[in-house]
């Protein structure tokens, strides 16, 4: 197989960023595309030169065609996705992986039942300054790592409708920690909370987060900023590792001080290449279901934490 042929269901915003990757990859072969907004599948459709239903079963009843991106509204994912995999689709969906816990753990049954890769999409995790991170941990030119701190804020993005911050945006950095400390959250204690009357949901959280080998995550999310910050500090005995994400820029200050070098790519042409190829050589995904349930179920008791103002345990299950 030199090339993976694949659909789009749910155009939008995001969606319509993996319909360009995926036109501009040399190992996908881009059939299909789906959306209920007839003027949005339209306009998709013919700048992309593929054809375009409204109706996502159209899409995955295509016998040619071996995987899928799904980039639907979240409460519509266990739908899209359950279809896909009894297609006999692989899937890559979008974060959260689904609305709820038990969607996401019947959708990952489903994959491993069914023989097919299911992917979920924490672009954040192929951003070059995070794997540049990874690197540097992995290297201990921070000496033991201590602690790890996040901000990821900015202005309300009207286009979110059915989602808090808390799923929206901590979710990145709930699964960029748990993959640069190697371990998952087994504690959190939130407070969140809702300002904007726009918004009928959170639109700011800090969340602190314990992890299975000790070290301690901290995080600041918020739709009320009025300027975009994407950053995360890893502290160690050591010294700091700093990243900007939107910059792609990492610095390490003490012991080990330099501005480090990161070559710079598109996070989501990584991701989207990287999921073709595991399905080509057939290996495992680099964000697996796994990791999608990880990060939802670290949210969810990041909000459950919140509403009742008590520390939460997250077992490993």
């Amino acid at each position: 197989m030199n090339k993976v042929n694949v659909g789009v269901v749910g155009v939008g915003a995001m969606g319509h960023n993996h319909v360009r990757v995926y036109t501009r990859l040399k190992n996908a072969n881009l059939l299909a595309v789906s959306d209920l907004m007839k003027g949005t599948l339209a306009e998709v459709s013919k700048k992309y030169n593929t054809v375009g239903f409204v109706d996502y079963d159209n899409v995955l009843k295509m016998p040619e065609i071996d995987a899928v991106s799904v980039c639907v509204p979240t409460t519509y994912h266990y739908e899209v996705v359950m279809s896909a995999i009894e297609q006999g689709k692989h899937v890559l969906v979008e974060k959260p992986i689904a609305f709820t816990l038990k969607e996401a753990k019947d959708m990952v049954k489903a994959a491993r039942k069914q023989g097919v890769k299911l992917a979920t999409g924490h672009v954040e995790r192929f951003n070059p300054a995070v794997l540049e991170a990874k690197k540097l941990l992995r290297d201990k030119l921070i000496g033991e790592v201590v602690s790890v701190s996040a901000k990821r804020v900015g202005p309300f993005p009207p286009r979110i409708k059915d989602v808090g911050v808390t799923i929206d945006l901590a979710i990145h950095e709930v699964d960029v920690m748990a993959y640069l400390m190697d371990s998952p959250v087994s504690k959190v204690y939130a407070h969140v909370g809702s300002r904007l009357e726009k918004c009928e949901y959170e639109d700011h959280a800090e969340i602190m987060m314990e992890f299975y080998n000790n070290a301690i995550g901290m995080l600041e999310v918020n739709w009320l900023t009025p300027y975009k910050k994407r950053q995360l500090e890893v502290t160690g005995t050591d010294g700091i590792i700093s990243l900007d994400y939107i910059d792609q820029t990492v610095e390490i200050f003490g012991k080990n001080a330099r501005n480090v070098r990161v070559p710079h790519h598109e996070p989501l042409m990584e991701e989207l290449d990287s999921f073709l190829n595991a399905i080509m050589l057939d290996e495992k995904p680099k964000i697996t279901g796994e990791d999608g349930i990880h990060a939802l179920k670290t949210v969810l008791a990041s909000m459950k934490s919140a509403k009742e103002k008590t520390p939460i345990k997250i077992d490993m299950d």
